[in-house]
């Protein structure tokens, strides 16, 4: 009888707890919203564990074209497919996973690159994601994500583009660049700033001989053949 009892009062101390967990959430998420036609970014709420979707401002709903509705039926995994481009999560999905491993109050901010109402272009954008509110035990219960459209009628947006487009050569080339040794990195860095092969023999303190043969390796390494693709290679990895 008494167990019985006891079994039952937990029960209802963790119905209540639940409920009243659920009603933090969700007067959370009603401050934001209050707000978020105020802001100038787009507001998204992921609900933890598992980051389920939970919450976007109306402006970001009307740039897909989608309901609050639609947008909690998706998965995370669905969401970010359909909308966002995967090579741009490989670098930020690790940041977003250590922030919540190491319940941290650090922002992660980051780029990525998104298709806005059923638009095939990619249009980039900058995000900044943090923890919103923890759980009785200091668990993350929702994170806030804030995302602002890179404008690219802006000067910025053009030295901001830049850099985009080389970090995202550097992804795509770092296996060829991870080939080369560390002396053919140093040769690479003059080549791209047009050192000849003397001047590079000369500095470096090598026969000139051997700097050619160190040329032809880095050519067919990054298998290029032109001046300016080596400068690719040189300014993507910050050589230059």
């Amino acid at each position: 009888m008494f167990a019985q009892i006891h079994e039952i009062a937990l029960k209802v101390h963790k119905y209540l707890k639940n409920k009243k967990l659920e009603q933090r959430i969700q007067n959370r998420i009603k401050e934001i919203d209050a707000i978020a036609k105020f802001m100038p970014g787009v507001i998204v709420i992921f609900r933890m564990p598992g980051f389920s979707l939970e919450y976007m401002s109306p402006s970001g709903l009307a740039l897909l074209g989608i309901s609050l509705k639609e947008f909690r039926n998706y998965t995370v995994t669905e969401y970010t497919e359909k909308y966002f481009n995967p090579e741009d999560a490989k670098d930020y999905t690790p940041k977003l996973h250590a922030m919540l491993d190491e319940n941290t109050d650090e922002n992660v901010t980051f780029f990525q690159q998104v298709k806005l109402n059923n638009n095939q272009v990619w249009t980039w954008h900058l995000s900044t994601m943090k923890i919103l509110l923890r759980d009785d035990e200091g668990l993350p219960l929702l994170v806030i994500n804030m995302s602002f459209k890179i404008d690219p009628i802006q000067h910025v947006t053009q030295k901001v583009e830049r850099i985009l487009q080389e970090n995202n050569f550097r992804k795509k080339n770092f296996h060829l660049f991870s080939q080369l040794t560390k002396r053919e990195v140093e040769i690479l860095k003059l080549m791209a700033l047009g050192k000849s092969s003397l001047e590079t023999a000369n500095e470096l303190f090598l026969a000139l001989g051997t700097v050619e043969t160190h040329r032809k390796k880095i050519r067919k390494k990054l298998n290029v053949n032109e001046y300016f693709e080596l400068c690719q290679f040189a300014q993507a990895f910050d050589l230059i």
